[in-house]
């Protein structure tokens, strides 16, 4: 009997799937990056296979991406500096304090 897909295998894959079309690179193009096989990195951007961290990291950078470990409670903190602004702000969503005083 096949087992289930753990969900957050599947997630992480998504994000992967996600970053390489946008890039609109192969998935072998990206294995080759990574220096993993192409059926392997099918295997894990399907999230029906778990991989080593180095090779999450390696197939991440191949990406343009960066892995991060950050403290839970920060999360929502860096997911609200993620999310497209709302309201009548104007602002880029990252400025330094200098900027801010001159765009006022």
């Amino acid at each position: 009997m096949p087992s289930t897909p753990n969900p957050l295998l599947k997630e992480l894959g998504l994000h992967f799937r996600r970053a390489r079309m946008a890039a609109g690179l192969s998935q072998e193009q990206i294995a080759l990056r990574a220096n993993i096989s192409r059926p392997r990195y099918r295997d894990i951007e399907t999230g029906t296979a778990a991989a080593r961290a180095t090779t999450l990291v390696n197939v991440a950078r191949a990406l343009g991406m960066e892995m991060m470990l950050i403290p839970q409670a920060m999360v929502p903190a860096i997911q609200s500096m993620l999310q497209p602004a709302t309201g009548d702000d104007d602002h880029p969503a990252f400025m330094s304090d200098v900027e801010v005083q001159e765009h006022e």
